[in-house]
């Protein structure tokens, strides 16, 4: 009788530890760099459509209504006219190398707040005199997260009205009627929607089901009871549950099956989403010890009764 012959273990290759050692790092690493990475990519994002747009707009009205304080010489006397003398440094108006005048104030802000040389010409000061005065950092962004906290509280109680409501209704028909653009709005408003929205159902249990097959089990958000033809032909209470996809849980399809063949899951729904994400590499803590209790109490009844195995 011949012998089966035993599994040879696969050889190391010279190179193997340093790829473990490689994708271990990258492993560590991708985590903490993908989120700074779309937090950057939020934030340029919102620089370069909203802050950006708004600030121009600002600096245009600004700048339009601060040139009408523009002179010419003939509209002044020559002395209100600064001449570079000391004893006259107060007067109210500065010349400028385009034979225009502009207020002494704006001109002395500027040289003061600049921190380079003051243009020599009254459209170039006068823009200076705006960004310095009224459009620095630490005047915008505060203004601008007010305005934009604002717009979204206004926009937010104005759609839970129902003329808003019905008005958004429409705006989303005619999208819905774009060939291209409602694919993609389709897309991005189920994320958005599951992400801010409230939740109507009891979207918060997680349990798990036998799915596709028997002996197969599969983590599944729970979303409510199904319907009633289905509860009759099965003769007792089913669910409609979500079965996600990993690694993007956003995504999937809905079943519905018997309320007594779901299993509770004592874990919540961040790491169900952990879970499903890293495809299963992520156990909740709770979980992990469990199993790793158990797993001790079997290999300690193992030791104390060798022959029952």
């Amino acid at each position: 009788m011949e012998s089966n012959p035993q599994p040879t273990e696969k050889p190391i290759k010279p190179l193997d530890p340093f790829r473990r050692a490689v994708l271990r790092g990258l492993g560590v690493l991708l985590p903490p760099l993908l989120t700074i990475v779309i937090f950057l990519w939020v934030g340029n994002t919102v620089n370069t459509y909203l802050l950006e747009p708004m600030e121009s707009g600002t600096r245009q009205l600004l700048t339009r209504h601060f040139r009408g304080d523009i002179r010419t010489r003939k509209e002044v006397t020559e002395l209100d006219i600064r001449d570079g003398q000391v004893a006259n440094a107060m007067r109210p108006y500065q010349p400028m190398a385009d034979d225009l005048l502009v207020p002494s104030s704006y001109y002395d802000y500027v040289e003061e707040h600049g921190g380079k040389p003051v243009p020599q010409n009254a459209d170039g000061l006068i823009r200076d005199y705006v960004n310095h005065r009224f459009l620095s950092p630490y005047i915008v962004i505060p203004t601008f997260l007010c305005v934009f906290i604002l717009l979204l509280y206004s926009l937010g109680k104005f759609l839970a009205a129902g003329v808003g409501r019905i008005f958004w209704i429409q705006i989303e028909r005619v999208i819905h009627r774009l060939p291209l653009v409602r694919n993609v709005y389709s897309s991005v408003k189920q994320v958005t929607d599951f992400m801010f929205s409230e939740p109507q159902l009891d979207y918060t249990r997680v349990v798990a089901v036998e799915y596709p097959r028997k002996g197969i089990w599969t983590v599944a958000f729970m979303t409510g009871e199904s319907l009633l033809d289905i509860r009759g032909a099965a003769n007792e209470p089913v669910v409609s549950v979500l079965i996600p996809t990993s690694p993007m849980p956003f995504t999937g399809f809905t079943v519905t099956v018997k309320k007594s063949e779901t299993v509770d899951l004592n874990i919540t729904m961040e790491q169900a989403f952990q879970f499903v994400v890293s495809c299963g590499v992520v156990v909740p803590p709770q979980q992990l010890a469990e199993a790793l209790a158990e797993r001790e109490l079997r290999s300690q009844a193992r030791l104390a009764d060798p022959g029952g195995l």
